[in-house]
This record gives structure tokens, C-alpha cells and sequence, in this order.
């Protein structure tokens, strides 16, 4: 992938039109990945990889190989991520202490409405991920970059670092703040990671349906239903791990985060515009 990327960004520098759409399709669902774990929100999601994108299209001269295309790539989203306007959850202003206040408060064990236009299994695939990608945003966004890129991404700390424009140094130290954490947190309050938490995603259901947080005929997150029902096997392959291992691999669990949206259109439009 690594080579086949520094290829098209090589062909691309040379206005080759067609190599620039590529590289675009093989590099937006990365670059949303990363900006939909930094703002909870697909729709904030879309917006800033847009904005990526556009920067990394019109900055792709500067790109002299001296590291991994991809690298460069999160190292531009990065720079945008950091100091991006507030998402909407962000606005909500969240910490570590009010979210697991919230969810010691609204746990129920009513039975799910019997109506629903889609399998339990895809609800409760809904709930854990707008639950797990909203722990992230209890992190200020320097620890949260530093733990999607260092343990949810797996990027080698040296990659990371460069990415973030800090030293391994710093970047292992805001890895390990962010990491401890997330794993107190979720030892204490999530019950995929510790089984002797009281929050279960089955007992958040009646909340989230209630309070609108989970609108049924429009979900956020969940799309495969055939992955989500086989989430229950996953879970106990991630209970096999140490518990400080545990919820990295309940992050990496998740299905692919994909936009629903292309953005080759994007470069089609700039192109146009850069020749008039």
C-alpha cells in the first residue's frame, strides 16, 4: 500500500489527473477514520476530511519523500485536527467524571420496543460505538491524537512523533497519560472491558431510544449487521487479554470507519478551478 501510494503522490506531482483521483480514494477513509475518532460526529467527520483532503491536494508539491506518504498525510490532518472549530459533542464540553456519571444514571433493564427497523445486534453495535468513540473526547485533543495514532492505529512511535511535530519522548509520555486514562475509566465503568462494570450496552438501550441519542431509522455508526452479530465472539477473545490490553483491542475491534461519501468529485472540482 506504503509503495503504491508513494507512486500515485509521485505521478500526481507530475499532473497526472488520473494518479491524483486514486491516491485521493486510497487515502480518504484513512484520513475520515482519524477525523471521526477526533470529533464523535460523521457529519463534523465529513466536513473536516474535506478540508484534508483539500490541503492535502494543493500541498502535494511539497511532499519531498522524506517519509511515507501516509505518514505525511496524518501529519497534515493532524495540524488540522488539532486546531479545527469544536465538534458538536466537543461544544458538550465532556470529562471522564461527568460520562460516567451519565452512564451510572441511565442504565435500565426494560426490554427494547419490540418495533425496531433493524436486528438487536446492530443496535447494541450503535450504542458501544458512539459510547467508545465518546470516551476519546474526554481526552484533551493532543492525548487523544497521541492515543488513536499510538494504540487504537498501532503507528510506530517514531512515525507518531513525526506526525505530531513533538519527539518520541514527548510522544510516549502523552501516550501514556492518555492510555491510563482510558483504561481506569474503562475498568471502572465499561462492561466489555471488565464484566464486574454494571454498564452494559443492552441496559443503555431503553436511554438512548427514549432521549433520541439513537435514532433507529438513521444510525451513525453501524452499518454491518453480519459483523456486529459476531461481536459477541470478538468480546470474549478481548476478555482473554490483560485488562490494560483490553481496551485498545475493543477500539481495534471496530468495523473499518468508512464515509459514505466519495471525495473524487472533490479533486475534480479543484482541478477544474486551478485551470481556469
Amino acid at each position: 500500500m506504503d509503495t503504491s501510494l508513494e507512486q500515485l503522490a509521485r505521478q500526481a506531482q507530475a499532473d497526472n489527473r488520473e494518479a491524483l483521483e486514486q491516491l485521493v480514494e486510497q487515502i480518504q477513509n484513512k484520513v475520515y477514520g482519524l477525523a471521526l475518532r477526533m470529533l464523535w460526529h460523521p457529519e463534523d467527520a465529513r466536513d473536516a476530511t474535506q478540508e484534508i483532503l483539500i490541503r492535502v491536494i494543493t500541498h502535494l508539491g511539497s511532499f519531498r519523500g522524506e517519509s511515507r506518504l501516509l505518514t505525511w498525510v496524518y501529519r497534515v490532518a493532524a495540524n488540522y485536527l488539532r486546531d479545527a472549530r469544536k465538534s458538536r459533542l466537543e461544544e458538550q464540553q465532556y470529562t471522564f467524571e461527568r460520562f460516567g456519571t451519565e452512564l451510572d444514571e441511565h442504565l435500565s433493564d426494560t426490554p427494547k420496543p419490540n418495533n425496531l427497523p433493524m436486528d438487536e445486534a446492530l443496535l447494541l453495535e450503535e450504542i458501544k460505538l458512539g459510547c467508545t468513540l465518546g470516551m476519546l473526547l474526554c481526552l484533551d485533543r493532543a492525548h487523544r491524537l497521541a492515543y488513536i495514532l499510538g494504540e487504537i492505529l498501532e503507528i510506530e512511535c517514531g512515525d507518531a512523533a513525526e506526525i505530531l511535530g513533538i519527539t518520541p519522548t514527548a510522544f510516549r509520555q502523552q501516550l501514556s497519560r492518555a492510555r491510563a486514562k482510558i483504561v481506569s475509566f474503562t475498568k471502572l465503568k465499561c462492561g466489555l472491558v471488565n464484566p464486574s462494570a454494571l454498564c452494559r450496552c443492552r441496559r443503555r438501550i431503553h436511554y438512548t431510544l427514549k432521549s433520541g441519542r439513537v435514532n433507529p431509522q438513521q444510525l451513525l455508526f453501524a452499518r454491518d449487521a453480519v459483523r456486529a452479530a459476531q461481536f459477541p465472539e470478538v468480546l470474549r477473545e478481548i476478555r482473554k487479554l490483560e485488562e490494560a490490553r483490553r481496551c485498545a483491542a475493543l477500539y481495534r475491534s471496530h468495523a473499518p470507519l468508512a464515509s459514505s461519501e466519495s471525495y473524487v468529485g472533490l479533486v475534480r472540482r479543484l482541478i477544474g478551478i486551478e485551470k481556469q
